[in-house]
């Protein structure tokens, strides 16, 4: 029997530089945000977008990563799993809640001219991290997720530029 599924799968752009930031025990942090849009016709036809925010946390070297190539602006995707954490606040007692993306695997889109200088010609430009440091799965490092062949045997087929996912 199943037990569940919890993955988040987002392409958007970054609303804010990453934030990093190193815990007690030694652990890279960095926290940013990304926008998704929207189109859509609302109920007299015309067309209307809607921007998400989302909150991105990333651990360990993937964190590390982030913080050295990802911008604000940058388009990336993003995988990982919601996450809902609370507090008390220390000004008015109240109980919060945040619910975040806790990120697993990253790659940055768009044309290589928009890819920070440091990152020269490796053409690799996925990253996937290990399981945040409480989860007991580790995931080990990955290399970029191979898309299901939806082609025909027919080797004379050749897919169309909009029918790529990015």
């Amino acid at each position: 029997m199943a037990r569940g599924l919890n993955k988040v799968m987002l392409i958007g752009h970054l609303g804010t530089d990453p934030e990093m930031r190193v815990t007690p025990n030694g652990t890279n942090v960095a926290n940013f945000t990304i926008a998704t849009n929207e189109s859509f016709k609302n109920s007299s036809g015309q067309l209307q977008e809607r921007t998400e925010w989302h909150k991105i946390v990333v651990w360990g070297k993937l964190a590390e990563i982030c913080n050295q190539y990802l911008k604000k602006g940058r388009q990336v995707y993003v995988e990982g799993k919601l996450q809902t954490r609370s507090w008390d606040d220390q000004k008015s007692g109240e109980k919060r809640y945040m619910t975040e993306i806790v990120c697993s695997d990253m790659q940055m889109l768009g044309a290589r001219g928009d890819m920070p200088q440091q990152m020269g010609n490796s053409g690799d430009m996925s990253a996937h991290a290990p399981s945040h440091p409480h989860n007991q799965q580790d995931a080990g490092y990955a290399s970029k997720p191979q898309a299901p062949s939806t082609a025909p045997n027919d080797s004379s087929f050749e897919p169309e530029k909009d029918d790529l996912p990015f």
